[in-house]
């Protein structure tokens, strides 16, 4: 072999060697310098004469790039996102920029409507909000995606699936037609089984598209909490106003300072159990933990709401008594409406919360999974 061909050759090896792990890289660079020298000897012997350096490099590139040859020695996937999980990736992607849309549509409508800006300049916002929105949205996405391709075992929701509860993908379809339709047959059904009764049946969403679908809205809101999604009204305080002499705009960036870090915190969380009950919807007892857990987190944050935040002076009330006697105010003359609407909203999340704690606390220790999901306790 000619000098030219064994610089070409320890060029084309070092990049190769390059990109593997050192624990096996000798052996595979001897294997592939064994591998070349065969394929040069056997092309010179069909030509007859030693090769040019022209035909060197062929013989090379018919070898394969270096970072593609290095692949073929790698273990784990090629890919970052699958064609098994490449559907779902797209549809969590789909929900998410759609609740992101929405939201944006919203507080745009919100703008314009209260002379806060132009139409014209609205627009723009919002396009480029949801546009650099969009883009984290699809990085994390990746980032699950990256992670999940290289996990020995699968989530359940690959694998374990049920036809009744594929109603969710359909409403994710992004067609104005099909978008119309679907609208036409939930107003249809809702009158006499409740929204979502045509698609899922029994008017309440499938376990793991409720997770996946939770998991989504909740990383849209922790953006806009963080501010890297700026729906308008860009912070908590701005959808405070004064009313009845009150500034609740005030309260509610106090609040807001108070709560932000533990928001975050919380966020997280429900992002994380979301994707958990997707993937292990059968672990009936964890999830029960969890859904116990973040129903405690509920009750303790409406108990801070009417015991010792800023908004405690106005929404707790002296007793039963006293709270009855605000709400017929706030019905027959319209006193204290605001401040009677949030403590009723706070009583009923808390009541909520604690109902959720026992249903969490009877999975926990039975181990049974709610009719009609179906999963295994473990």
């Amino acid at each position: 072999m000619t000098q030219t061909a064994q610089t070409l050759t320890e060029r084309y090896l070092k990049a190769v060697a390059a990109q593997l792990p050192q624990a096996t890289r000798d052996d595979i660079i001897a294997e592939l310098a064994d591998a070349i020298a065969d394929r040069m000897e056997a092309r010179e012997e069909d030509l007859g004469r030693p090769l040019t350096e022209d035909e060197q490099e062929a013989v090379l590139r018919e070898m394969g790039h270096p970072l593609s040859v290095a692949a073929r020695y790698g273990s784990g996937p090629q890919h970052v996102v699958g064609p098994e999980l490449y559907p779902w990736w797209m549809f969590g992607l789909k929900v998410g920029i759609g609740v992101m849309i929405a939201l944006t549509l919203l507080g745009l409508a919100v703008r314009v409507l209260s002379g806060d800006i132009l139409a014209g300049q609205a627009i723009g916002q919002a396009f480029a909000d949801v546009f650099s929105s969009a883009i984290t949205l699809i990085g994390f996405a990746t980032i699950a995606a990256f992670i999940i391709e290289r996990q020995k075992e699968k989530p359940a929701f690959l694998r374990d699936w049920r036809v009744k509860d594929l109603g969710l993908f359909e409403w994710a379809a992004f067609d104005h037609e099909s978008f119309g339709r679907k609208v036409a047959e939930g107003a249809a059904s809702t009158t006499s089984k409740g929204a979502y009764a045509s698609s899922w049946g029994k008017g309440s969403m499938p376990p793991v598209a409720g997770a996946l679908a939770s998991a989504v809205g909740w990383f849209v809101f922790l953006l806009w909490w963080t501010g890297l999604f700026r729906v308008v009204p860009v912070s908590i305080g701005d959808l405070g106003a004064t009313i009845d002499g009150i500034d609740y705009s005030v309260i509610l960036n106090q609040i807001a300072a108070a709560l932000y870090w533990p928001v975050i915190a919380y966020a997280v969380a429900r992002i994380v159990f979301g994707l958990f009950r997707a993937w292990r919807p059968e672990a009936v007892r964890l999830t029960g933990l969890g859904d116990l857990l973040l129903a405690g987190v509920r009750m303790a944050f409406c108990s801070w709401l009417l015991t010792a935040s800023t908004l405690s002076p106005l929404i707790r009330p002296a007793g039963l008594d006293d709270f009855i006697r605000r709400v017929q105010l706030m019905v027959h003359e319209g006193q204290g409406a605001l401040s009677t609407l949030l403590t009723i909203i706070v009583i009923i999340t808390f009541v909520t919360a604690a109902w959720e704690a026992v249903t969490a606390a009877t999975r926990l220790i039975g181990g049974k999974a709610a009719v009609g999901t179906g999963p295994r306790a473990a």
